[in-house]
């Protein structure tokens, strides 16, 4: 046998060695196997960074510019950053007015300390509250494009997502505002994108597997996305209860994945053959959702002004270490859960989940009349919680689509984009109808990346000839024209971006303006 050099590196010293041992050639594997465990090679692509960082750039500057412009609070900013100020002074919430000691709060503090960190670097003022919002609406915006690119293996079609979110009015005022729910989309979409990549590596062992011909059924690495997927799904339910929603629903998503990977392997008894592994990888990720979850909880624990925080001592019940903690910190829980059940005071800007997708209540986060000159009579500025029309109302039919070819063409995409809009709007009905909870339209904003990833689902079919794409010269009469009709959707997306972009921003209008845009009438107002 020939000799082989081997370039060993070590820590500091690269050593030459010579081994007479061939290395293991690879099995060969049939070439249908090969394409149903194909997954993304190509995800360092020049061309897709520079779609990506192009579309970051200027997503980045709709959120920033101006974002100081309205002064002081508005809605519910009256809560998180003065909150967030107080974390950091005690390290809890805090309630200098009524009781000059710990608040009572109903949601976990992460997206408060994230708050914080923009008034640590910026001060208490309208830049330190909202700047953490816009980067997290941005980093959306930056990994919805990433997992459109895995997903879909096509940079117009990523960049046709990061596109429609940019130009989404919704996701726009949401970063523009010091609320918490962009923080619990962030992290919920990242958690998403771990799975997929969790996916990815997964189909690739079992291709390893098969060329070594190893025992594909027989795991060999830790899968470590699938346990950051857990970890990120931990700090999504440290902004915000809902985010645990996703846990039920990413659980079947990634057993039916491996379920199917596993089949495409030619594995005999796929559900059975890992169901073990899975299960238990699983467990770990559930346990490390739990773990960072109490993470977020940090400046509770370590601090002893926090509610609740010594409540068992308090009420003449024992409090050993770490686990009297913990139990204070379960009443804690209960009570908030309490709260949170009760709550069906009437609101004027309430909605029902059937409503989201229909626009049919937005939410006014300001309202100023006779506002500044404007060259009219009468002048107004508004920043109104609104999704971009044509936008949103495209969901709908690209839901039912989305089915149609879920069922048609057995599409795996199809249903990972699918579960994660069930599990962001569905349990909002079970409660609306179970205990007519008070809810609001921006409850669905972590259903909407994926929401959008419909629409690029079917603008993608749309361009796509049964025979597939024909590169060149050669595009047949089908596919041009779908290259028109998708272009001409995004077009009008943008045009009706442009034209509500002032009621998004708390544009100066007339009051004529104003009242032109608001297309629902007395639903809008």
């Amino acid at each position: 046998m020939g000799a082989v050099l081997v370039l060993a590196v070590g820590e500091g010293m690269m050593v030459l060695t010579a081994t007479t041992e061939r290395p293991t050639p690879a099995r060969a594997v049939p070439e249908l196997v090969r394409r149903r465990l194909a997954t993304l090679e190509n995800w360092l692509n020049p061309y897709s960074w520079l779609v990506t960082g192009i579309i970051v750039v200027i997503a980045a500057i709709l959120r920033l510019n101006g974002i100081t412009t309205r002064k002081g609070y508005i809605f519910d900013e009256v809560y998180y950053p003065t909150d967030a100020w107080d974390m950091l002074q005690h390290g809890v919430e805090w309630d200098p007015e009524k009781t000059g000691g710990p608040a009572f709060v109903v949601h976990p503090p992460l997206g408060k300390w994230l708050i914080a960190l923009g008034e640590k670097a910026f001060g208490n003022n309208e830049l330190g509250w909202r700047f953490p919002a816009a980067i997290a609406g941005t980093l959306m915006i930056l990994i919805l494009i990433r997992v459109a690119y895995r997903m879909f293996h096509s940079i117009v079609l990523a960049g046709t997502a990061g596109l429609l979110m940019t130009l989404d009015g919704f996701q726009l005022v949401l970063s523009r505002t010091s609320l918490l729910d962009i923080f619990l989309g962030l992290f919920v979409l990242a958690s998403f994108a771990a799975l997929l990549l969790d996916r990815d590596h997964y189909r690739r062992r079992l291709l390893r597997s098969l060329e070594r011909a190893e025992d594909p059924a027989v795991p060999r690495a830790v899968p470590w996305w699938l346990l950051m997927a857990g970890a990120l799904l931990g700090l999504a339910c440290g902004v915000k209860w809902s985010a645990l929603f996703f846990l039920p629903f990413f659980a079947v998503l990634i057993i039916a994945w491996r379920v199917q990977a596993r089949r495409s392997a030619g594995v005999r008894r796929p559900l059975r053959a890992g169901l073990v592994g899975d299960l238990g990888w699983g467990l770990l990720s559930s346990v490390l959702v739990v773990v960072f979850y109490l993470a977020t909880w940090t400046g509770w624990f370590v601090t002893s002004g926090g509610w609740d925080r010594h409540y068992r001592e308090q009420n003449g019940l024992s409090e050993p270490p770490v686990i009297g903690a913990l139990l204070n910190l379960m009443h804690y829980h209960q009570s908030a859960f309490e709260f949170h059940s009760n709550l069906s005071s009437p609101h004027t800007y309430q909605s029902w989940p059937w409503q989201w997708l229909l626009l049919g209540r937005p939410v006014a986060f300001d309202w100023k009349s006779n506002a500044g000159n404007c060259g009219a009579a009468s002048c107004v500025r508004e920043t109104l919680l609104l999704g971009t029309p044509i936008l949103w109302w495209s969901f709908l039919p690209a839901l039912a689509a989305l089915i149609w070819f879920g069922l048609s063409r057995r599409d795996w995409r199809a249903w990972a984009i699918l579960v994660p809009v069930a599990a962001g709007l569905l349990p909002w009905f079970y409660y609306a109808v179970k205990d007519s909870r008070t809810m609001f339209a921006f409850y669905a904003l972590p259903a909407l990346p994926f929401l959008i990833l419909a629409v690029v689902y079917v603008l993608g079919a749309i361009m796509t000839p049964p025979e597939g794409m024909v590169q060149g010269p050669g595009r047949t009469d089908r596919q041009l024209l779908g290259v028109i009709v998708a272009g001409a959707y995004v077009v009008l997306v943008a045009l009706c971006f442009a034209y509500f972009h002032p009621i998004f921003v708390n544009g100066l209008l007339s009051y004529e303006d104003w009242a032109a845009r608001m297309w629902l009438g007395s639903r809008w107002i």
